[in-house]
């Protein structure tokens, strides 16, 4: 499958985990073009993460994050646990 190029907003790492964190106006999360992007992200961090496990990397996962989410309190932790998106949750 081709995806389209495709540049993420954040890119940050933990001593665990790295992540691409794309935030996103709520309104414009179903549309088109956000979720051909997002399961380009996805497949790319799967395969990221697969190489990952073979050279004892670290895994990658890609947050989805509507605006509406990013608050003060909010931790990564939490934003992880709410936006991962991966290919078995698109819409």
């Amino acid at each position: 499958m081709d995806y389209p190029s495709y540049e993420p907003d954040f890119v940050v790492e933990t001593k665990q985990a790295k992540y691409l964190c794309e935030p996103k106006r709520a309104d414009l999360l179903g549309e088109s073009g956000v979720q051909e992007k997002a399961n380009a992200a996805a497949v790319w961090c799967e395969h990221a993460t697969k190489h990952a496990a073979e050279h004892g990397a670290k895994p990658w996962s890609y947050l989805l994050i509507p605006h509406t989410a990013i608050k003060a309190n909010m931790t990564l932790q939490g934003l992880s646990a709410a936006y991962t998106f991966s290919l078995m949750n698109a819409t």
